[in-house]
């Protein structure tokens, strides 16, 4: 590992704790035929790996977790139950185009039994049943849908439609589908339970979980799988392994069989290719400023959570951690007051950022200390170095 400070904006090299040369990033040691990727730790939130992550796309029935999770929002604030039941309208139950639950006019269908329908028989109409009773229709739904996706967070998604047919308003990013699955899993837990379910019969017509992670990944548990001409084969799946949740989202395959076989795959490297690296304990001191006018000439600074990354294991030995602070600090500093910060990375690849905080409190100087700095300062000669600016080479 590298490691250098910043003082008053200019670079200085402290130490090369490791000797060893920056190795090939995860975005070249994964390669995908996947036009589109995403992979992240579902515990920390890291992104592990992306490809054309942040491009709106085409997301097909993928945006159909949009719409589930608007309703999983409603029965988590108790405005709706389970056991609500939902009206079926005429233009919901002509709707054939693409999966169906096969709803029938002029009946009411558990919003339970909705949600089966839209999870694992991925229907189309469903999901024109729960717009139209939640918003009047699917125009006031796609509105609902685009403003929780600004409130939740989603910068790259716009809705047009509550299950994902082609329309040029209708697009997802694959970190935007990242993101959602992860606040599904961590504020709907109770309900997750559904995207691992099998098959489910309506209408005594049984259909099968298109997820093809279920069974054959150990510890897949989700989530939704999609497909238009226009935007590929993709999936959004996610595991548990060894305690362990990984979330990948993939789009712009060519076949059902790719996209069964790259996720699985992409899985797999998920759980055995990354690794967390520790780089400070809580409490560690990772380095000292300098101090202006104080008793002591500098301060330790050390950090109030342990400093870590998770990193594919082709980059763990190009990890640089950069203290940065405005310097020198004046006196009087109070213990753990806040100094600067820590900036760990692998070149190019994920970075963090950590408080840094005073380990010990400095006094300001007598007039006396501050004449004699004063003094030192007017008799130190010149110099003609100036400090490297090439951090980390």
């Amino acid at each position: 590992m590298q490691f250098s400070k910043f003082r008053i904006g200019v670079a200085i090299v402290l130490a090369a704790i490791t000797g060893a040369s920056q190795t090939a990033l995860a975005q070249d040691a994964i390669t995908t035929p996947a036009e589109y990727a995403f992979i992240m730790d579902y515990r920390t939130g890291e992104v592990l790996f992306e490809k054309n992550a942040r491009t709106p796309t085409a997301p097909a029935s993928m945006s159909k977790l949009m719409t589930v999770a608007i309703v999983f929002d409603r029965l988590k604030d108790g405005s709706l139950q389970l056991t609500d039941e939902f009206e079926v309208s005429e233009k919901a139950w002509r709707e054939r185009e693409g999966s169906s639950m096969w709803v029938r006019v002029n009946t009411s269908i558990p919003v339970l039994d909705l949600l089966r329908g839209i999870i694992v028989q991925s229907g189309n109409d469903a999901c024109i049943v729960v717009a139209e009773n939640i918003s009047g229709s699917e125009e006031a739904f796609a509105e609902l849908m685009n403003r929780k996706a600004h409130e939740w967070g989603l910068t790259d998604s716009t809705f047009a439609n509550p299950h994902g047919m082609p329309d040029p308003k209708q697009k997802m990013s694959m970190r935007d589908l990242g993101v959602l699955t992860r606040k599904i899993i961590s504020e709907y837990g109770e309900y997750y339970a559904l995207f691992s379910e099998r098959e489910f019969t309506w209408e005594k017509i049984r259909q099968a979980n298109r997820n093809p992670l279920l069974g054959i990944v150990d510890g897949a548990d989700g989530l939704k799988t999609g497909h238009t001409e226009e935007s590929g084969y993709g999936l959004v799946g996610s595991a548990v392994q060894n305690d362990e949740r990984r979330i990948v989202v993939v789009n712009g395959l060519t076949s059902e069989r790719q996209r069964a076989t790259e996720s699985a795959r992409l899985i797999r490297i998920a759980f055995n290719d990354f690794s967390t690296k520790m780089i400070f304990d809580s409490g560690a001191i990772v380095g000292d400023a300098e101090v202006f006018k104080g008793k002591a000439k500098s301060v330790p600074l050390i950090t109030h959570e342990p400093v870590k990354l998770m990193l594919h294991r082709s980059m763990l030995d190009s990890v640089k951690a950069t203290i940065i602070y405005d310097g020198p600090v004046s006196a009087p500093i109070s213990e753990k007051q806040q100094i600067g910060t820590l900036r760990v990375e692998a070149a190019n690849g994920p970075a963090r950022e950590y408080a840094l905080y005073a380990g010990q409190s400095v006094k300001e100087a007598s007039v006396w200390g501050k004449i004699g700095l004063a003094a030192k300062k007017i008799l130190a000669k010149p110099t003609s170095s100036e400090p490297s600016l090439e951090a980390g080479q």
